[in-house]
C-alpha cells in the first residue's frame, strides 16, 4: 500500500531531486499531528511541490517553489502536472529551502503570514541550487 502523504518518484529528475526534501517535511509535519493528505511534486520553470493537509480542521496547501520558498493557504485546486491554487496564500519567510523542522512549527504557529517576495530566480545558478540541495537532502 502507498503512502500518498509522501510524493512519489517523478520522470523527470530535476524534479525527483527535490523529493528528499518534500518528503523530509512531510515527515517533520507528520511528527508534529498534522493530518497529511497526498503530496506531489509539480511543474518546472519553477519547479514546486504541494503537500496537502487539515490543521485545526482546516483544508490547507503547503507549495513550495525555487524561486519564494514555502506558502500556505486554502486548498483551491492543484494534482500533479498543474500549478497549486490557494485562497488566502501566505509565505513563510526568509529562506527558499529552509529546514523542514522550521516548516512544521511553522504551520502550528500559523507563520505563513508574509507578503509575496522573490528570494531567487530559479534561471540563476541552477547548477550551484542542485547541488545545495543535493547536499542537503540526498538520500
Amino acid at each position: 500500500m502507498s503512502d500518498k502523504s509522501m510524493p512519489a518518484r517523478h520522470e523527470d529528475p530535476a524534479l525527483d531531486l527535490l523529493r528528499p526534501y518534500v518528503s523530509a517535511t512531510v515527515q517533520a509535519l507528520r511528527a508534529q499531528g498534522v493530518e497529511l493528505e497526498r503530496s506531489w511534486l509539480d511543474p518546472s520553470d519553477p519547479r514546486d511541490a504541494t503537500i496537502v493537509c487539515r490543521v485545526q480542521g482546516e483544508h490547507l496547501a503547503l507549495v513550495w517553489d525555487e524561486e519564494t520558498g514555502w506558502r500556505s493557504g486554502r486548498f483551491v485546486s492543484g494534482r500533479q502536472g498543474e500549478r497549486t491554487r490557494l485562497d488566502g496564500e501566505g509565505y513563510l519567510g526568509e529562506e527558499v529551502l529552509p529546514a523542514p523542522e522550521t516548516v512544521a512549527l511553522g504551520v502550528g504557529a500559523g507563520a505563513f503570514t508574509r507578503p509575496y517576495r522573490k528570494l531567487r530566480d530559479h534561471r540563476d545558478a541552477p547548477e550551484a541550487f542542485d547541488a545545495m540541495v543535493r547536499a542537503a537532502y540526498s538520500n
